[in-house]
């Protein structure tokens, strides 16, 4: 086996790996789509703001395992935050702890001192992370909707619960110009990190035009829903959506401005967001979300819309 550095931005890159990925979803999470091209290139692009490592084991010339790492830019001394992979046909052979040796070397180069890796809730992952050396850090939910039947319906009759005070803004891809900074201004607030993604700091209008760049560069059409105060002009909250070519779509960030919060808006935004895309999209069947087990305001807003956790996920974190 011998372990090589992947532009994660190459198509080529995706469809050497989708193969692997395909059949390692299939048994991590056999509810799911296929892996498609654009979750595969989502899941491996740089993100704004941060470098990406993508490392392979081959065997020949079959990729075996797979690690991917993003470092922020804006924090030299942060850690390399990712997740490994091993496709099942070559499991219990040492290509996770080759993958692990060599993403902490990488790391080691660049300066940086901690690894963390996102995993399956498992015993073979706890089993694994043990013999690593690694730490639990904490435990994330994945949480799926499905947008057919009763779980429709209820989203409708949310989405028309308006906020006195607020109006509704909808867009695909592109931000209105005329709401482009006071957004950038919300999205400033959002204090929740994201694995693998940069911090965020003081963003602007060009950073909101360089995270549209980057979702249509991986085949996704961004929703966004904004809940807009009457008095102000100014974006009160906003929830984020990823669509593409599959049945399945990515929920993203969900924000309410401190100030605006117990008002039913995170409820009545996401809500809209959602029956939108179900409404443009004929295909689209399901969402998943991701959650840390501590917010515990995000998991309950995605209760009332009809998510139910499905499987969790632990990140563990080691010293390089």
């Amino acid at each position: 086996m011998d372990i090589r550095s992947l532009d994660g931005d190459d198509p080529a890159t995706i469809a050497l790996l989708l193969p692997g990925f395909q059949e390692t979803m299939s048994l991590e999470l056999p509810g799911d789509p296929p892996v498609s091209e654009g979750l595969l290139a989502r899941l491996m692009q740089r993100r704004h703001g941060a470098d990406r490592i993508v490392l392979v084991v081959f065997d020949g010339d079959r990729p075996v395992a797979c690690s991917k790492l993003g470092l922020d830019l804006g924090d030299p001394d942060g850690p390399g935050h990712g997740s490994l992979w091993v496709f099942p046909s070559f499991r219990g052979r040492g290509a996770g702890t080759a993958l692990v040796d060599a993403a902490r070397a990488e790391l080691r180069r660049r300066g940086r001192s901690h690894l963390v890796v996102d995993a399956p809730h498992s015993p073979a992952a706890e089993a694994f992370a043990a013999t690593c050396g690694a730490r639990l850090r904490g435990t994330g939910l994945r949480n799926r909707l499905f947008l057919r039947g009763p779980a429709r319906t209820g989203l409708d009759e949310l989405a028309a619960r308006a906020v006195p005070g607020h109006h509704l803004v909808q867009w695909t891809d592109r931000c209105p110009d005329g709401l482009l900074d006071s957004y950038a201004r919300a999205w400033s607030t959002l204090d929740t990190p994201v694995n693998g993604q940069a911090q965020v700091r003081a963003p602007t209008g060009d950073d909101v035009r360089a995270r549209e760049a980057e979702a249509g560069r991986a085949g996704h059409r961004q929703y966004v829903t904004a809940a807009v105060a009457d008095d102000s002009g100014e974006v009160a909250g906003y929830a984020t959506l990823f669509v593409r070519d599959s049945p399945m779509a990515d929920a993203g960030e969900t924000l309410v401005l401190a100030s605006r919060r117990r008002r039913g808006l995170g409820t009545w935004l996401k809500a809209g967001l959602l029956a939108r895309a179900a409404r443009e999209n004929g295909d689209l069947a399901l969402v998943q979300a991701w959650n840390d087990v501590r917010n515990d305001a995000v998991i309950a807003l995605n209760r009332r819309l009809g998510f139910r956790a499905d499987s969790s996920w632990s990140t563990y974190s080691l010293e390089v």
